[in-house]
């Protein structure tokens, strides 16, 4: 009999991190599998992800909608509580046998919550990185949840372990993620943006170009993430060099930063911006590879862009202490050394590829696993 294996999807984000895993999990013959698409997942403002779901033939099972509108702690947190109501009444529906999360957002803990206590086992992908602010304290939170881990660098298998977690529960996999780099593209098609939900100038990829990712420090407040992220956009002006811009994720003041963005667009229409809502793993992964440096405080240019080699500047305290690699520098959001670093990120090209985050092929190795698990909550801390 076939273990049903409940995934949840909250956004692109997390979609891009368990895609390969989703495959693997249908492919097969020992497990079926179950999606819950979720959060700002469905959300236009995000880019919805259903469509990119069923052009993979990966049909959710249900649908869950818990965001409330806004982007203050106030509204996370009544989300999650929310997310754990819209978790347990789908869970009783479609009784897993295992729920898979990754991660360490509100929903995730809301995912940990309802199968706890709802005596599912849930398998935690992620558990034991470093970071610095609040995703820090939900991940470890979420590791004393869930039954078993999945986690992406060896040394968060160890603090893991160091967390009173049963060896035997704990698997060092890599991050599904890195699967997804196989398929990166060395060249740009010309066609690239009619694939993609973008605003701005249509860039031709005939010339360099920086990308940008700035998602809001919930752990700061609101003067906090304005300032910085109108530091960042008019120091990004000063450089002559195109710039690609996303969205950012629908953390807590994420409203301050779509906002100033906005507001930048519009004043400076003649700018060399590009500004995308929304891209395919395998789309964002191209734009990964080709770029000449990417700014900001996205854990994908520390994950994936050690893997391929890019030059990277990380700003603010986003992704403190969290393990990087050599394409990595860093720096406060100060417009002369943002300036400067770039700069000196540019002229090194390429860096020497690492393995940090796993080989590629952590789905694969997932749902074997996952496979020949018999699912238990029971356990007990180790000391």
């Amino acid at each position: 009999m076939r273990k049903n294996v409940c995934v949840i999807i909250t956004n692109r984000a997390n979609f891009a991190r368990m895609k390969s895993l989703l495959i693997e999990i249908k492919k097969s013959k020992k497990l079926n599998l179950q999606i819950i698409l979720s959060g700002s997942a469905l959300s236009h403002r995000f880019g919805q992800l259903e469509h990119e779901l069923r052009k993979n033939k990966l049909l959710p099972i249900a649908k869950s909608f818990f965001l409330i509108d806004g982007s203050d702690p106030i509204t996370q947190a009544k989300s999650t509580s929310l997310a754990i109501t819209e978790f347990a009444t789908i869970f009783s529906k479609i009784k897993p046998n295992m729920v898979v999360t990754v991660g360490d957002r509100y929903e995730t803990m809301a995912t940990a919550i309802a199968s706890a206590y709802m005596n599912i086992p849930l398998a935690h992908l992620q558990g034991g990185e470093v970071s610095g602010n609040l995703d820090e304290m939900v991940r470890h939170s979420i590791t004393k949840l869930a039954s078993y881990h999945f986690t992406t660098t060896k040394k968060s298998k160890e603090r893991v372990i160091k967390l009173g977690e049963e060896k035997s529960r704990v698997f060092f996999s890599g991050c599904p993620g890195m699967d997804l780099l196989k398929f990166c593209q060395k060249k740009i098609n010309k066609n690239f943006f009619n694939k993609v939900n973008y605003t701005g100038i249509k860039f031709l990829f005939n010339k360099k170009y920086l990308l940008v990712v700035n998602h809001p420090v919930s752990t700061e407040n609101k003067k906090y993430n304005l300032k910085q992220i109108n530091i960042l956009l008019k120091t990004l002006t000063k450089i002559n060099m195109h710039k690609i811009m996303f969205w950012p994720n629908a953390d807590a003041y994420s409203d301050i930063i779509s906002s100033q963005m906005r507001t930048f667009r519009e004043k400076y229409k003649n700018n060399d911006f590009t500004f995308i809502i929304n891209a395919s793993p395998e789309d964002y992964a191209t734009l990964l590879n080709n770029a000449s440096c990417l700014v900001g405080n996205s854990s994908s240019f520390i994950r994936e862009g050690s893997q391929l080699g890019i030059p990277a500047l990380i700003l603010g305290n986003r992704q403190s202490k969290r393990e990087v690699g050599k394409n990595i520098i860093q720096c406060d959001y100060k417009p002369n050394q943002i300036i400067k670093k770039i700069k000196f990120q540019i002229k090194k090209k390429k860096y020497k590829k690492q393995k940090i985050y796993g080989n590629g092929n952590a789905g694969k190795l997932i749902a074997k696993t996952i496979e020949k698990i018999n699912p238990t909550i029971k356990k007990q801390i180790t000391y």
